[in-house]
Parts: C-alpha cells; structure tokens; sequence
C-alpha cells in the first residue's frame, strides 16, 4: 500500500464509496460523507501507486491504458463516475499544486501558431478515418449532437443539430456565401449547399478531414458549390455573409481568442451572420486534463463563457443569440461509447489493445465531463451590426419547422 495515496484517498471521496486492492494484495474501503455511486480498481504494481499520488490527472490514464489500473467489480465508466464526482470536491493537495501549474502555464500549453496548431490537428483528426466511421453517425458529425425531443437516433439528433445551426445562419435566400471553419469531413458544409442553396468553402488542418470532404462533395455532385481548402483560419483574405465554426473554437487556445474573433469580424461582410458552436465550462476559467491534452487533443480547451465574451467584447462583435446545450453532448457521447464498445475489436484491428483503451477512456470520460463536471456547449451568434437580424427569435423556429 501507499500511504501517501492512502492518505490522499481517505480526503478525496466524499461521496460514494471506492474499494482499492493494492499492488500487496491488501484492501482498502473508502467510504464518503454522503451518498454516492460505488466502484474499485486494482492497482497492480507500485509505481502506479506512486504516480496516481503525485499526479493523478495524467496517470490515471496513462495506467488504464497500459493496464495497470483496472476496475474491480464495476465498468470504468462506473469507476470514473466516482472519481470524477468526487474531483469536484477539494481534498487532493497535489492535483491542485498540478492544476495550479498548469493554469500558470496555460498560455504557453495552448499557445497554438499555425505549424503547431496543424501538428496538433493532425494528432487526432489524422487517424484513419475507418476509426470514426465505428462508432459517428453516417454524416461523420463528431459534435454535439440536437436531441428536440430527448429520444431521436443519433443520425436523426445530427441532423437536427445542422439545421438548428442553420437556423441561426438566416439562410433567407440562395447563393449566400458561407464560410465553414474547421469543416471536419464535411457534412455541414455539403448540407447547407444542398438545403439552402449557399455557396460554401470549407477550412480545415488535417488532411485525411480534407481528402474525405472533398470525395463527397464530388460523390454528391456539389464541387461546384463547395470547395474545401487546406487553410488556418488566420490566413484568410476574403469577406463571406456567413461564417460558421463548429467544434473548431476548442482548439484555437485562449491566447489566440481576440485574434480569432477579430479574423471572424474582418470575415464578415457588414450585413454578415456567424454561428460558433463549442464546448464550453458553465465555472470558472480552468485548464485541460493532461492526459486529455497529451493524448487526445494537444492544445486544446474548453473555455469558460467569460473568456469568450471578454474576447467577443474587444473585436466589436454583436452578440445577437446565445444558447446553452447542457446535457445534449452527454447523450450524443453516450452512444459513441456504445458504438465504439460494439466494434471495439475492429478499432483493436485498426491500431492495438493500447489504443482501444485509450479511446475508451476518452468516451467514457468525455461524457462523464458533461454529466458530472459541469462541462456544455454553447451556440453563439455574431453580427457587425446592431439591426443584422431580427428583433425576436421566431425565424429560427419558422426555418427549423420547414426542416
């Protein structure tokens, strides 16, 4: 046993109850104040031990991932349910000594210029593509999904969430020209050329992203109406009368979110709309779990609504709409998790054992994020000007109900 870990574990869960068989054979109980779920875990040697005390935030992972850590008597999305419930509570001396480094550091970790921001793309979105065709839906939409009445497919939530977007776009005529940031493989450009008529290009850093985009759009017969371009969005010379981002802001770094919105306002021509959809944290401006920046997403975070709109206030920008999507990321991840358990072998196929594990650590987490740590998205719309779009709401849903 670790006493230091032990001793860590007897103040860390206040909630709930965690069972440890440690790497002697021996057991430990612990017991929260207050209710909560139960799980346990086997640690089988001592240096993860040692880790898990100085730095839980990485290690954590890094011994599921090399199998070092596993759950006792429950799933790891039971285990982590506990954990990450408790995260939220003080009582870990040295995670907030780490946390508060990182936070120190955060500007330099997410200091993301173009070379760095296309290698840290690449580290993620550049895997092979048949890995997200295992557990996306058919249109590769790797977002939030919109679920109106809480029981939709995850293909039907996918497609609510496009033209809720849309929407919020005032697609009022064809022939827009619409500028989507961070285009992934595409769905959302190619169904705002085929629905609504516009004229779109398409950004984006990674390469396998692009190559996919650009086949669809030839396989639909839209090459003429959308083109997709390798292209940071920084670089950009040309005005568009809506811009559209979504699941890109995460990405750009904190230090980097005057310039980003400034590149959007300078974007827009005067009677232009925008719509930036990204996961955002409903406290406190904080940092990236390290092992989710080292393994998952490099540079990446999930801002806080008054980073944003400090940034927001300084380019100009109106803010004409904001929504909050609390729990809809939560069951969109909910059913990645179960697809990605149903062709698990075949992820195992495509890289190894480490991998599979590592990408189902992230599921698991990444919708424990939501449910339990107070992560959501938020759907901001942007103008130039102050009478851009109309006074109430009601066109939105006028243009969903067509849809």
């Amino acid at each position: 046993m670790n006493r230091l870990l032990d001793r860590i574990l007897k103040s860390f869960i206040s909630a709930g109850q965690l069972s440890v068989t440690w790497a002697d054979g021996s057991q430990s109980v612990y017991k929260g104040a207050v209710s909560g779920p139960s799980a346990g875990m086997t640690l089988s040697n001592h240096q993860i031990e040692a880790a898990l005390a100085l730095n839980p935030g990485l290690a954590f992972g890094e011994g599921y991932m090399d199998g070092a850590i596993t759950p006792l008597g429950c799933s790891l999305y039971q285990l982590l349910d506990l954990l990450m419930l408790n995260s939220m509570s003080p009582g870990h001396l040295p995670a907030q000594i780490a946390e508060g480094f990182r936070y120190v550091c955060r500007k330099w970790i997410q200091f993301n210029p173009v070379k760095r921001s296309r290698r840290n793309v690449a580290h993620h979105y550049d895997l092979d593509s048949r890995l997200y065709q295992l557990f996306l839906d058919k249109d590769r939409q790797y977002s939030c999904a919109y679920f109106r009445r809480g029981d939709e497919t995850l293909d039907e939530a996918q497609e609510a969430k496009k033209h809720h977007i849309a929407s919020k776009l005032l697609l009022n005529r064809p022939g827009l020209e619409v500028l989507d940031i961070g285009c992934g493989w595409g769905g959302m450009a190619l169904t705002l050329a085929r629905d609504y008529g516009a004229i779109v290009t398409g950004i984006t850093l990674s390469q396998e992203q692009l190559d996919v985009a650009r086949q669809r759009a030839l396989d639909e017969g839209l090459q003429g109406q959308v083109r997709f371009e390798m292209l940071d969005y920084r670089n950009l010379q040309c005005r568009f009368d809506r811009i559209v981002s979504v699941g890109m802001f995460e990405h750009v770094g904190v230090s980097h979110y005057e310039q980003f919105f400034e590149t959007v306002k300078n974007s827009l021509k005067d009677d232009g709309i925008a719509l930036i959809h990204s996961i955002g944290r409903n406290d406190r401006p904080g940092t990236t779990n390290p092992w989710l920046d080292k393994y998952i997403f490099p540079g990446g975070y999930s801002p806080a609504l008054s980073e944003v709109f400090t940034a927001v206030e300084k380019s100009g920008l109106w803010v004409t709409d904001c929504e909050i999507l609390r729990l809809h990321y939560a069951k969109t991840i909910a059913v990645w998790r179960e697809r990605f358990a149903a062709n698990r072998a075949k992820a195992v196929a495509l890289y190894d054992e480490r991998f599979a594990r590592m990408f189902e650590f992230y599921l698991d987490a990444a919708e424990l994020s939501f449910r339990v740590q107070g992560h959501m998205n938020f759907q901001i719309q942007l103008s130039r000007g102050i009478d851009t779009v109309p006074l109430t709401r009601d066109y939105m849903s006028e243009a969903e109900a067509k849809k």
